[in-house]
């Protein structure tokens, strides 16, 4: 059963759904402008992670990278409930263009599993349906904050078939079979995980902790790495899917240059839309031995 407050938002979540795909991103805009104007900790953390990153940006490129990526999170914010609430079908049919498409038939002719890379960038929601619905899909699944909230977001996110495995060792174990016979994983590679799941590489050129199970799970499977990831297009046109290859030495035994070759493969993909990239997020929370703390 839902709470009062679960059943608030999977109400506000239908309404939401009523939007067009143009409406819902216009007001997330407006929205994510108006978080801008009035700062706080996301505009913040959103400087520190831009200028770390770009520190040959001028302080007026910084302000307005760091306005127009809060404008596309909270676009992906109010695209949410679109992707959650419309029939698959419909979603799938605000896909335009898939750019890298012949990437999978290398996928499809040996067998080989698939680790699907798809970062925070662009609508990884959308990235995630594209693919469940083409494939045996499985993904790593948290529970939400809210409990009540969990039964709905495990079955709007199965819908099309995807498979949500928890974040534990016998979730791990399903994916190594998963990619074992064949079928596809998707895993978020900039999420920093605890400290036992993670070694420090260089993102961007900084020490970042970054999570070691991709580089595990090839390893282990000899599978296909590709990043991927939903870019939205203009004027509320609908999306492109983008597939890239991983950076060929993710494949290295040595963790170091694997985890390197991850965030290179990240990194890339970021620079072809960098304003839709979730910037407000606090990827560099841990700090390696000698480094001084970003935030």
């Amino acid at each position: 059963m839902f709470s009062v407050s679960g059943k608030f938002i999977k109400l506000a979540f239908r309404l939401l759904s009523l939007l067009s795909l143009h409406q819902a991103q216009r007001l997330g805009r407006f929205l994510g402008g108006i978080v801008w104007k009035l700062g706080g900790r996301s505009v913040e953390t959103t400087r520190k992670n831009l200028r770390a990153c770009y520190p040959h940006l001028s302080e007026k490129k910084v302000e307005e990278l760091g306005r127009r990526s809060l404008q596309e999170t909270a676009a992906t914010a109010l695209e949410i409930p679109i992707m959650w609430e419309w029939p698959v079908e419909r979603c799938l049919g605000l896909i335009k263009e898939i750019e890298g498409e012949e990437l999978l038939d290398d996928y499809k002719a040996d067998g080989k599993g698939l680790l699907l890379l798809a970062p925070h960038l662009g609508n990884w929601e959308l990235a995630g349906l594209f693919f469940a619905s083409r494939y045996k899909m499985a993904a790593l699944y948290s529970p939400p904050n809210r409990p009540e909230f969990e039964d709905y977001i495990k079955n709007v996110r199965s819908r099309s078939g995807s498979e949500l495995v928890a974040t534990d060792r016998r979730g791990i174990m399903r994916l190594l079979a998963i990619l074992r016979g064949g079928g596809v994983v998707g895993v978020l590679p900039d999420q920093t995980p605890r400290q036992e799941g993670s070694e420090f590489a260089p993102f961007f050129g900084i020490p970042t902790g970054t999570m070691t199970l991709a580089s595990k799970l090839l390893h282990k499977t000899d599978a296909h790495p590709l990043i991927t990831f939903a870019q939205r297009l203009p004027g509320g046109e609908g999306f492109k899917i983008v597939i890239r290859r991983a950076d060929e030495g993710m494949a290295s035994t040595d963790m170091s240059k694997s985890l390197s070759a991850l965030n290179r493969s990240v990194e890339r993909c970021i620079g072809l839309a960098p304003e839709q990239y979730q910037w407000e997020y606090k990827r560099f929370r841990r700090t390696a031995p000698g480094e001084t703390p970003i935030y």
